[in-house]
């Protein structure tokens, strides 16, 4: 498959050939977003397919959160649309899962770890949750799943990062979601717990057989599991497969500026692209208080 640029105010086609027969998860046809006078990314057409794992990098303010915003029904688009499983977005959907920017929980947080893993099936609700034999059932095997049993009994806020995350994995899963957003999960983490985190979402989506939509500065720890790149600069965009997007004549069209791309022992380091800063990537848009990320 050729690598597909799109610049600010052209269309063009995403075919995934590989959906399946029953369609795609997440489907997006000329989908613009756009903050005043200032266009994020233009005629973005994407199918993702079930399974799939897609990486969405780029530099600050390119719409890399705003993008999953959209999928959780948070953000309109200025103009085209958004289909999940064939149908509209709509916001509380229980079949999208979604881990956030990593945050440690405040010391003085009550909560253990099992109740915010159930908060994965029953925070929607009004008043106290109430957990079922069947819901419980579904928490320990989620637990289980991302090898947090020793701690989840534990207050959430007695946990180090690493653990932290893995209760998020499980929040974010226990409800079998068809799709996984993935915000940033990897900051703050050393690297062994980034491979781990990494494998561990991974996993599951094989498990689950689950498309992972994953946000990140650095695709190194997740290189080995991606299926697709979606990369998101200047109003421009890229969508292909890492050996297609990370190259250097590619991302210099992309950023209209000489970029070398260098491999080193199964890693990728960019050199030269620049970073852009009339956006904040971990917080809200200061002239109308919503996410430009």
């Amino acid at each position: 498959m050729d690598v597909i640029e799109h610049r600010r105010h052209r269309r063009g086609t995403v075919v995934n050939a590989a959906a399946t027969a029953t369609g795609p998860v997440l489907s997006l046809r000329s989908a613009t977003l756009e903050y005043g006078t200032r266009c994020l990314w233009h005629g973005l057409d994407l199918d993702i397919r079930a399974g799939e794992f897609v990486a969405v990098l780029g530099p600050n303010g390119t719409g890399k959160t705003s993008l999953l915003r959209t999928v959780l029904g948070q953000q309109r688009l200025s103009s085209g649309s958004i289909e999940f499983l064939g149908g509209p977005v709509v916001r509380g959907n229980r079949r999208i899962g979604y881990i956030p920017q990593q945050k440690l929980a405040d010391q003085d947080t009550p909560l253990r770890a099992r109740d915010l893993v159930a908060f994965g099936l029953n925070g929607h609700r009004w008043g106290l949750p109430f957990s079922s034999a069947r819901d419980r059932r579904r928490v320990d095997a989620a637990i289980a799943a991302v090898g947090a049993r020793d701690y989840a009994s534990a207050p959430v806020a007695s946990l180090s990062g690493g653990e932290q995350q893995r209760i998020r994995i499980a929040q974010a899963v226990v409800g079998n979601p068809r799709l996984l957003l993935c915000d940033e999960p990897l900051i703050s983490l050393d690297l062994n717990h980034q491979r781990a985190v990494s494998e561990l979402i991974d996993r599951e989506r094989r498990r689950r057989d689950m498309a992972v939509v994953f946000v990140t500065h650095d695709v190194n720890p997740i290189l080995g599991m991606v299926d697709r790149v979606l990369y998101l600069a200047g109003g421009r965009f890229l969508v292909g497969t890492p050996d297609e997007v990370f190259r250097s004549e590619v991302l210099g069209r992309l950023y209209g500026t000489p970029v070398d791309v260098f491999r080193s022992r199964g890693r990728i380091v960019v050199v030269g692209a620049p970073e852009e800063h009339d956006g904040h990537e971990h917080g809200a848009d200061e002239t109308d208080g919503r996410d430009a990320s």
